[in-house]
This record gives structure tokens, sequence and C-alpha cells, in this order.
């Protein structure tokens, strides 16, 4: 069982050396850089190491990085080198991963809406294709189809498929305490649905007609949804491998996706839910999976690399209303979108900082944490106690290493702010290394059409 306490690398020491080094290089800066997100690689080191553990060197298992958690290149990059594959959503995605390395058998593409084009560059290039509807199966026999005719033509015998091709099953096991992140429920938009008649039927029929379907994938949903839901999904998915597989007289599926999803604590600096503890879920859910029956692939984002990363800035200005205690700084809907649109769903933890990056000592007040954008809503923290900021202190957003400062949301043409590696060496000396530099008023014009 994972280690419930909160280890060295999370602590909120190192976070606080890491930020004093910061203020002292003019990473942070009250004039020119307002705003900026940081990445502990070492912590995210040790979070893949424990990843690879949880799983037995007896399975078969690549784990590929959901890229939509942090797709930056660097980052990317990074992962690539701590053995890890990567998933992919879309085009954009997809070229970032090739970007940061990665062997294209080492890439998962999913996506509910893949262009035909997009199709296409997938087969050729030999990335992994999860087909999530009855429709794109067509799409990919016509695409394969064609091939085929190309073959023909040149007088060479019909290709098999480069690449790994799966079907998204949607189990149907239900959804998590977060709606929006739940992707197996009854009518969920993702993946053919398991229970719905005639489907697990159509499906053997459609392994038996195509002997390159080889995968099935799932993925129950994402924050919010318990290991147990998660595994058993898993567990109806493996089902189904096993009744194909009967059914067909042959071991047609060979390998199971089963996606990412596992929850963060974002309450404290508590892991929660490690890898091990969802393993042993697993284990008791669909103990097949680890009988070297099937090869597995996972696709772990926002557990990856969330804990690893905080999000630095400024307080503006402060200010009372009501009674209310305002602080004005440059942390908003473009760093923290979910938070600040579904704050009961995406609440931050938060700490206070003087100018230097020292932790603020004080009374607590309750005071709103407001962002920079113009409307009323933009709040990372509502009635936050905290020591009472000032002009000139920081406010920092914990655990956002995925997503938010990484997938920034452009409003009120607010700039992307740069994200920095940091490592801390044995010595305690903090080094840091760009991952994305600050957007520039150029830049955005230019991708404005100006």
């Amino acid at each position: 069982m994972t280690d419930p306490r909160p280890t060295a690398l999370r602590s909120p020491e190192r976070r606080e050396s890491i930020l004093r080094a910061a203020v002292r290089e003019g990473l942070l800066d009250p004039e020119d850089a307002l705003l900026a997100g940081f990445l502990d690689l070492d912590a995210v080191a040790a979070t893949v190491g424990s990843l690879h553990r949880a799983f037995p060197d007896s399975v078969d298992v690549l784990h590929a990085f959901a890229a939509k958690a942090n797709s930056l290149v660097p980052v990317l990059a990074e992962l690539r080198g701590l053995g890890m594959g990567c998933e992919v959503a879309g085009p954009g995605e997809l070229a970032q991963a090739l970007a940061a390395g990665f062997d294209p058998e080492r890439i998962v593409f999913d996506s509910p809406a893949k262009t035909r084009r997009e199709l296409r560059r997938a087969l050729d290039l030999g990335v992994a294709v999860n087909i999530d509807s009855w429709q794109e199966l067509a799409r990919i026999d016509e695409l394969l189809a064609d091939r085929a005719d190309t073959a023909d033509r040149a007088e060479h015998g019909a290709p098999e498929p480069r690449s790994r091709i799966g079907v998204r099953i949607n189990p149907q096991v239900g959804g998590g305490s977060i709606g929006a992140m739940s992707t197996a429920t009854a009518s969920s938009k993702f993946g053919i649905a398991l229970a719905d008649e005639g489907n697990a039927e159509r499906l053997v029929e459609a392994f038996r007609a195509r002997p390159w379907l080889t995968w099935l994938h799932c993925h129950v949903g994402s924050q919010g949804c318990t290991p147990d839901l998660m595994a058993e999904g898993v567990a109806a998915v493996a089902g189904l491998a096993r009744r194909i597989n009967g059914e067909l007289g042959r071991r047609q599926v060979v390998g199971l996706d089963i996606g990412g999803g596992l929850p963060v604590d974002f309450h404290s600096d508590l892991a929660g839910p490690g890898y091990d503890e969802y393993v042993e879920r697993l284990r008791v859910h669909v103990p097949a999976l680890f009988s070297g029956r099937f090869r597995l692939v996972t696709e772990f984002g926002r557990s990856v690399l969330a804990k690893s990363g905080f999000t630095a800035a400024y307080v503006e200005y402060t200010k009372t209303s009501g009674g209310r205690a305002i602080a004005i700084t440059s942390a908003g809907v473009q760093v923290a979108t979910r938070t600040v649109f579904a704050p009961e769903s995406w609440p931050l933890r938060i700490s206070a900082h003087d100018a230097t990056g020292a932790e603020k000592r004080g009374e607590p007040v309750a005071q709103d944490i407001a962002g920079p954008a113009c409307f009323a809503g933009d709040l990372v923290a509502r009635a936050r106690a905290l020591p009472l900021l000032e002009p000139g202190d920081i406010v920092v957003l914990l655990d956002t290493g995925a997503y938010y400062a990484t997938t920034p949301f452009a409003y009120n043409g607010l700039l992307e702010p740069a994200v920095h590696g940091v490592r801390v060496a044995s010595d305690g000396t903090v080094r840091f290394r760009p991952l994305r530099r600050a957007q520039t008023v150029e830049e955005l014009l230019a991708r404005t059409g100006g």
C-alpha cells in the first residue's frame, strides 16, 4: 500500500525553496514575470517510478502518458526518457509527441472525432488507434481497402496495418462524483456501449471479420472516479475479450488498454490513492489481467504530474467589498479554467508568500483570491482563510503540474505564462530549465491575425 505521508518531494519546505530561488533569479518579478508555472522534475521521476513498480514484471505493459494533461514538448520528452509512451487525442498532440521523440509504436491515438486525414496519418506512421464508434470502424475499413487496392495494382499482397488497432468500449458501469469527467455512464459520448442491445454480439462478429482488430480499450473517467469503479470497467472489457477469443476459437484480442483517470488528492500534500493501490483493486476485480494473457496499456495523465507542480502569481491590488477582503492577482481563468468555472469539483489549495517567496505568517483572514479577467466569476478561491495579503505578495496555486498553466485559456488576450522545470541538487541548489517561455504580445498578435 502506498505510504500516505507526504514525501520530501511534496513538502511545503521544498516548494518554498523553489519559490525563493525563482524570485532571486528573476523568474518571478513584479514587473516582468507576474505569473509562472513550475514543475518539479525530480518529483515527476519519482511518481513515474512508482507507476512502473506498481505493475508486476510478469505483465507486458506500456504506460502511455495522456498528453492532454501537459503537452509541452520538453515535458513529453522528459517522460519519454523515463520509459513512458504517449496517448494523444488530436493532430496537435500527435505532432507534439513526435517532436518529443516518441516512437510511433509507443503512441496511442484516442479521439471520438478522428478525421480521415488524421486516421490515414496514424496508419501511415504505425501509431496505435482506438476506434470510438461503428462509423469510425467503417471508415477504417475504407482506408484499409484503399491500401489493399493500391497494393494489388502494385502487384503486392494486401498489407496488414502497421498499427495496433482496437475498439473503445463504454462498459457503462456508471459515473463518478464529477459528471463531466465520467465517461462510462449509460449515455456517454465515448466508445461503443457494451450493454446496449445487440452490441456485444455485433462486436464479436466485427472481430471475427477483421483479424487485424486485436485490442480493446476502456476509460471510465478522470478525477471523481474511485479505483473500484475504474477496475469494474476494466473487468467488463476483459470479460468481453475472453468472450471474443472464446467464440472465435483463437487468441485474437491480445491486448487491453485500460485507460487512466486515477484521482488526485487536491486537499492535502498526500499522494491520494497510489498506483499500487489501484493495481490491488484490479487484482480483486479482474485477476486475469495479471495472468500474462493480455498485453496492457495505461493512459495516466493528471496523476503523473499534478502533485509535482505549482503556479505562482503576484498580488497586484487588494481591496475590501461588502466587508470581504479581495486580492487581485495575475492567476485566474486563463491558467485555472476548471477551478474558476467549476470550483466545487476542482478546488485548489493556495499558499501565501511574501515578496521574497517566504511563507507569509499572520492571523488567517477570509479572502477572495481573484484573477485578472474581466468577469465577476474569475476567482480561484472564495473566502479562503489566509494571512492577509498585500500588493507585492505572492500566491501559489498548488497541485497544478497537470493542466492549469500548461493548458491556458485565451481570454481577454491574457498572455501564456512561462513554465519552468526544476531540479534540486543534494546540496539544496535549485536549478531551472525552460519548458515554455512566456508568450509575447507580438506572438499573440500573430496568432490573432494582427
